[in-house]
C-alpha cells in the first residue's frame, strides 16, 4: 500500500563542471514542480506555437510587427542617410533580408526568453549577422558570473564562441528574469498553463463531435430472472459487438438489435457541460495578455478594454512591439559599436509608423507650437539629434 514511499530516487545526468560556483544552479531551467505539460523550451515551443493556433498568432503578430518597423541610424550629431551598418542591417546574410532576419529574432525571444545574434567578423564590422537558435545555446560563465564563451550544441556537436574584452562574437538579447542570471523568462512559460487548458479544450470539444457531442447511451439488461448482471461470455460478446459494428464513422446510423433483456438508454450532456467555447476563449484572453497582444486584435469575444480596433491596434503597437524593437535595436546597436569602436544609435522611426500618426502629428504641432524652447531642445524632444551637420547654428 505504501510502496510508492520506497520507490529509488531518478538519477538525474551529472552537470559539467563550469568556472563559476553557481553554474550548476544557473542551469537549471525547470519551471518547478508543476505537473502539467513539460516546461522546457522544446515542449513549450511545441505545445505553445506549433500546436495552439493563439499562441502562434500572438507571436506571429509582434515578431512580424516589429521586424518591419523603419529603423534610422544617428549617433550625437546627426542622423545618417547611409551608413555601414544600415547596409549590414539591409542585407545581413546571404539568405536573409532585414525583415527575415529581425523576425527570426524577434520570435526567439518571444518563444525562449533569449535571442542569440552571431558576427561573421575579422576586426571590424561584421560581414555577416546569423540568428542562433536559443535552445541549442548554452552560456558558460567565468569566476566573476560574467559569461566567457557561448556553446552551441548540434546533434552532439558543439562549437564555442569565446568572448574577449574588446567584443563578443555572440550579441545576446533576453528578457526579464527574476530567478535566473543568465537566461531570460519567456511569455510563453507565463501563459503555459492557459495554453494546456485551450489545448485541452479544443481535444475535449474534438471527442465531442467524434461522438455527436454526447455519449451515445447505455444499454441497460433486465434478464427474465430479475439479474441486472450479464455473464462473462455474454458482456464480452455485447464489448466486442459494439466496437466492430457501431463504433466509427463509417458505422453512423446503424441500428442495433438488442435481445435478451437490453434496453437503450439514450444520454446526453447538460448545457454547462457542452460550455467549453467559454472556456477556450477564456484560456485564448489569457495568452494574448501574457504576450501583450490586445484580444480584440485577435477577434476573441467579450473584450471590452478598447472603444475601438484603431484604439487597440495602437496600444499594442505602443505597448508591445515598440518596447521590445527597442529594446532589440539598442543592443545590437551597441553590440555593433564595439567591433566598429564608433557608438552608433540604431532605433525605430516613430514617424514612419502608420498606427502612431495620429500622436505623432500631435506632439510634433505641440513641440513645434512651443515657442521658448531652441530648435535643439525641440529636436531633442522628437527623437532627432539636437543638430544637424550643415545648419550653421
Amino acid at each position: 500500500m505504501f510502496e510508492f514511499l520506497n520507490r529509488a530516487k531518478p538519477v538525474t545526468a551529472e552537470v559539467e563542471v563550469k568556472a563559476s560556483a553557481t553554474g550548476r544552479v544557473m542551469a537549471m531551467q525547470g519551471a518547478g514542480r508543476v505537473a502539467w505539460s513539460p516546461r522546457d523550451v522544446v515542449s513549450l515551443t511545441r505545445t505553445g506555437f506549433t500546436g495552439n493556433p493563439i499562441g502562434f498568432r500572438v507571436v506571429k503578430m509582434i515578431a512580424e510587427a516589429a521586424a518591419a518597423l523603419p529603423l534610422v541610424v544617428q549617433d550625437a550629431e546627426r542622423r545618417y542617410d547611409t551608413h555601414p551598418v544600415q547596409a549590414l542591417m539591409a542585407r545581413p546574410n546571404g539568405g536573409q533580408g532585414r525583415a527575415e532576419l529581425l523576425e527570426a529574432l524577434f520570435g526567439q525571444v518571444l518563444l525562449t526568453g533569449n535571442g542569440y545574434l552571431e558576427a561573421v567578423a575579422d576586426d571590424a564590422l561584421p560581414l555577416e549577422m546569423h540568428v542562433l537558435r536559443s535552445d541549442r545555446m548554452s552560456i558558460v560563465p567565468g569566476p566573476d558570473g560574467w559569461p566567457v564563451a557561448y556553446e552551441y550544441n548540434v546533434s552532439g556537436r558543439k562549437h564555442r564562441f569565446a568572448v574577449t574584452e574588446a567584443c563578443s562574437p555572440i550579441c545576446h538579447i533576453k528578457s526579464f528574469h527574476p530567478q535566473d542570471d543568465h537566461y531570460g523568462f519567456s511569455p510563453l512559460q507565463a501563459a503555459a498553463s492557459a495554453i494546456d487548458v485551450h489545448n485541452s479544450a479544443s481535444r475535449w470539444s474534438k471527442a465531442l463531435l467524434d461522438n455527436a457531442a454526447r455519449p451515445s447511451g447505455a444499454i441497460v439488461y433486465r434478464g427474465a430472472d430479475g439479474q441486472a448482471t450479464l455473464s462473462a461470455d455474454q458482456y464480452d460478446r455485447l464489448l466486442n459487438e459494439m466496437e466492430t459494428q457501431h463504433q466509427g464513422a463509417r458505422n453512423a446510423g446503424r441500428p442495433m438489435l438488442l435481445e435478451g433483456g437490453l434496453d437503450w438508454k439514450p444520454m446526453g450532456f447538460s448545457p454547462s457541460d457542452m460550455e467549453f467555447q467559454k472556456t477556450k476563449e477564456a484560456a485564448a484572453r489569457e495568452i494574448a495578455i501574457a504576450f501583450g497582444v490586445p484580444p480584440m486584435l485577435l477577434g476573441i469575444p467579450g473584450d471590452a478594454t478598447y472603444a475601438n480596433y484603431q484604439e487597440a491596434n495602437r496600444a499594442f503597437y505602443r505597448l508591445t512591439v515598440l518596447p521590445l524593437a527597442t529594446r532589440v535595436t539598442s543592443a545590437i546597436a551597441d553590440w555593433l559599436s564595439d567591433f566598429s569602436g564608433e557608438r552608433i544609435e540604431l532605433r525605430p522611426d516613430l514617424d514612419q509608423i502608420s498606427a502612431l500618426s495620429t500622436e505623432r502629428d500631435a506632439q510634433w504641432r505641440r513641440v513645434s507650437e512651443a515657442a521658448f524652447l531652441t530648435d535643439a531642445e525641440k529636436r531633442s524632444l522628437l527623437g532627432l539629434p539636437a543638430l544637424e551637420v550643415g545648419d550653421g547654428q
